[in-house]
């Protein structure tokens, strides 16, 4: 069975509304159960008939996007989900999106995530993510982001996905665990991906599956925390899945970035990055 969770928080007027519309419009016969996770407080604003025939759970604090997401796997879980999609509020899905998702999944059981081709909103002939490669500093860049769709058309392996749209095995999910929550925010799905990976899981985008992203609509209000989050977490994907001579790349990335503002976060993020080292290096020694 497959299940959907859809992670929302603070999401401004009508962008939930939009991509819960487009799940029923998808799946008109209601054959996929959609989990609404509430990482803020939003929802109980809106008028409750937007919730008719989904799972709304709120949970009582901001737990991040991993956090969040993890809330809603255990939910699908429980359900006896053997598939889950995960969707931001942010992205609206397309009628017969699953059906590419599960048919690259069915072919090779060790195919642990699968995730659609992501266009931009409203300009949905630009690609916003066709899966997520990691350069030599640790930096996560989309694939094809802010090109025209024209030759993003083949099915393909790739190192990491985007959390914003993907489905995920549960078998592989019962192998490597779930999201790591101190991340928070920003490369949890990428450390996610990278765990699976070193357990002999890989990764597939599936380009007949067609969303559409926003990208970050919820996030304006994050400033500071974000940059931080993302500096810090970068590193800590460095430290637990790259080489030596990557995590020196990243570690020169940020100290050059201390010549830049915000200099205070940017030293933060550093030092919280170097702070997890033994951390992270001793939990790459146990996987090897």
């Amino acid at each position: 069975m497959i299940a959907v969770v859809v992670l929302t928080f603070d999401a401004p007027a009508g962008m939930l509304e939009d991509c819960l519309a487009s799940l029923r419009e998808a799946d008109p016969q209601h054959l996929h159960p959609v989990i609404v996770v509430d990482n803020g407080t939003r929802t109980a604003e809106l008028p409750p008939e937007l919730f008719t025939g989904v799972r709304l759970v709120r949970n009582p604090t901001n737990t991040g996007y991993a956090g969040g997401m993890n809330t809603g796997i255990r939910e699908a879980r429980a359900l006896g989900a053997d598939v889950v999609v995960l969707l931001n509020d942010d992205v609206t899905v397309t009628p017969g999106w699953t059906e590419p998702l599960s048919a690259e999944m069915a072919a090779d059981e060790r195919a642990g995530a699968v995730q659609p081709k992501l266009l931009s909103w409203p300009d949905a002939t630009v690609v916003n993510s066709m899966g997520v490669r990691l350069g030599r500093d640790g930096a996560g860049v989309d694939i094809g982001h802010g090109q025209p769709d024209v030759g993003f058309d083949e099915p393909a392996t790739i190192e990491a996905f985007t959390g914003g749209a993907v489905m995920l095995r549960m078998a592989m999910l019962d192998d490597v665990g779930i999201f790591d929550e101190r991340y928070f925010l920003y490369y949890e799905d990428v450390d996610l991906a990278l765990r699976a990976s070193e357990r002999g899981w890989h990764h597939r985008v599936a380009p007949a599956s067609v969303v559409q992203h926003r990208g970050s609509a919820s996030m304006g209000g994050v400033g500071h925390l974000a940059i931080r989050l993302r500096e810090r977490n970068r590193l800590w994907v460095l430290f637990r899945h790259r080489p030596a001579g990557d995590v020196a790349r990243g570690l020169w990335l940020s100290t050059r970035r201390l010549r830049w503002a915000p200099r205070t976060v940017h030293a933060s993020a550093l030092a919280a990055g170097l702070a997890a080292a033994p951390r992270l290096l001793a939990a790459r020694f146990r996987q090897g």
